[in-house]
């Protein structure tokens, strides 16, 4: 087991150092009034380590342990603030839906090792040509499962909107720069075999899809401004494993569009916890309201971000996001439809959490007085803004991530019947139109401090889509019954047989204790009456 460095490693380093960087800085001031910020600090170090352990390893063994480091280490920061019990709830419910993900990470490197006989990179990659198709979808599926998990993508994405209960710069680490990259990581990492196994590279897509849509929807319904961002989260995350199933084409423009937003992601989620700071923790967006007059740095910062995630160019996101529409129209025409869809949405749901956290009328109570935060985290605001407004064009032209990635993942591009200026200007046009929606809501009317009932739709995305309801339904329960048949099976049935073994032998030592008298007599008559029974028996059979 080893280290590797390549183009592919070496820009989730830089992602996840030069934001965990910021995110220390700026959890100095975030964290200064906690009594247990050194152990805050300790966890959120092993967090890095564990992530920087699981980019450089050469061989999947090795990316397994910074796997389950990750996860350990999120489960520690997710209830860090182990007194309150959500908090504590929140901790474990990610630690076991992810272990179902790492149980699939762990069948797949075993299939590996029975199939290739190993399971580093290049010896996998190497020999995959020579695997059956049906062993590299097996293979296939089984990390897809794992790169849900880590990635919350459907069907295991119940618990990334709980693991709000953290504290924000938790947040801002697992939804930008670290845990929830990890999946998109994996699948491209892994390129070799789902450039083989197209239907385990159609199954991302369809995920992908899927939970692009469920985040978007999520993210539009919840009144929690942190809740929100991390539907958010679930949205862009399915368009890089979305990307990321595309093939060639698709690779590249995943991890650009991971870079992107990891910077401008970890500025929205430190800039809610700016507000909130200044907002005595309330994270309750019916509460805000005009926030821009006292906040000036993080309304600035915040909104930088809020245009980057949504597409506006010339920001970031504009560039990362248009590729991988671009991406998806050459290889599906459907597919593309929906991520322009996806990206109107995104327009409608952040312009909402814009307004209703800057905008119209102050909603907040008496005794609350917004106010900025210290430099301390503002500063690392004014550097993520400033990524959020030119990494993208750096990357593109300046850098030339294309050619700079293709030497691992390759890259494969096609004409399509649509021009990309007209497909940027369709894109941009949609996305607008959803901002627009979103503003008149949200910013030329009053919003109440109370949240309608509204459709069905919204109420259904309040709760989740009802994804915890689906997975006690479908799982829960099931699982209940059945461990309970089983223990009623074990302790009728297994242990009865043991334990009624015991008694009727038990029983019949005791019965025949009675005649072990110890007198020779006694003996002696059981003597002559066995030989009477036996000379009897002989007489029978003679007889008949």
């Amino acid at each position: 087991m080893a280290f590797q460095i390549d183009q592919l490693s070496m820009v989730f380093v830089l992602l996840i150092t030069i934001v965990g960087t910021l995110i220390h800085i700026y959890s100095l001031g975030y964290m200064s009034h906690d009594p247990d910020k050194r152990k805050f600090f300790g966890f959120l170090n092993l967090f890095i380590a564990a992530m920087l352990l699981l980019i450089l390893a050469n061989n999947y063994l090795l990316l397994y342990v910074g796997w389950e480091g990750v996860g350990l280490a999120s489960y520690l920061l997710i209830s860090f603030w182990q007194i309150k019990p959500t908090a504590a709830a929140a901790g474990k419910k990610a630690f076991i839906i992810n272990r179902v993900g790492d149980v699939g990470l762990g069948l797949a490197i075993m299939v590996m090792f029975v199939t290739f006989g190993s399971v580093g990179f290049q010896e996998v990659f190497g020999s995959a040509g020579q695997a059956s198709e049906g062993t590299l979808t097996a293979i296939g599926l089984l990390l897809l499962l794992a790169a849900c998990g880590k990635s919350a993508q459907f069907p295991l994405q119940a618990w990334l909107l709980d693991a709000m209960e953290g504290p924000t710069p938790v947040s801002a680490l697992i939804h930008a720069a670290t845990m929830v990259t990890a999946g998109v990581y994996l699948i491209a990492r892994s390129h070799a075999i789902f450039d083989i196994a197209t239907t385990a590279a159609t199954a991302v897509v369809i995920v992908g899809v899927i939970t692009m849509f469920m985040g978007a929807v999520i993210g539009s319904a919840k009144d929690d401004i942190k809740k929100s961002l991390a539907g958010s989260t679930m949205s862009q995350i399915g368009y890089m494993v979305l990307a990321a199933g595309l093939g060639p084409i698709g690779y590249v423009f995943a991890i650009f569009h991971l870079l992107t937003h990891g910077v401008f992601k970890a500025g929205l989620f430190l800039g809610a916890g700016s507000v909130m700071h200044g907002m005595n923790d309330n994270v309750n967006m019916r509460r805000y309201g005009a926030l821009r007059t006292a906040m000036y740095v993080t309304y600035a910062t915040f909104i930088i971000g809020t245009l980057s995630i949504m597409g506006i160019p010339p920001f970031s996101g504009f560039w990362s996001k248009d590729s991988i529409i671009h991406a998806a129209f050459e290889s599906n025409t459907l597919v593309g439809v929906l991520t322009i869809i996806a990206a109107a949405i995104t327009g409608f749901y952040m312009t909402r959490m814009a307004a209703m956290t800057f905008y119209g009328k102050a909603r907040w109570e008496d005794d609350v007085h917004p106010h900025e935060s210290p430099k301390v985290m503002t500063i690392p605001l004014i550097i993520l803004a400033i990524g959020s407004t030119f990494l993208g064009m750096g990357l593109l032209f300046w850098g030339n991530i294309e050619t700079w990635l293709e030497p691992v993942v390759g890259i494969q591009k096609e004409e399509i019947a649509i021009p990309e200026a007209l497909l940027m200007a369709i894109t941009l046009v949609l996305v607008l139109a959803g901002a627009a929606y979103g503003w008149i809501q949200y910013a030329r009317r009053e919003v109440p401090t109370i949240a309608p009932r509204g459709s069905w739709l919204t109420r259904a995305a309040r709760q989740d889509l009802y994804g915890d309801v689906i997975n006690d339904t479908l799982v829960v329960q099931p699982s209940f019954w059945v461990s309970r048949f089983l223990v009623w099976f074990d302790g009728s049935w297994i242990d009865g047989l043991v334990n009624g073994s015991a008694a009727f032998f038990g029983g019949l030592s005791g019965r025949l204790r009675h005649y072990q008298t110890g007198f020779i007599r006694s003996y002696a008559l059981s003597m002559v009456g066995g030989a009477v029974l036996v000379v009897l028996a002989l007489v029978l059979v003679r007889l008949s």
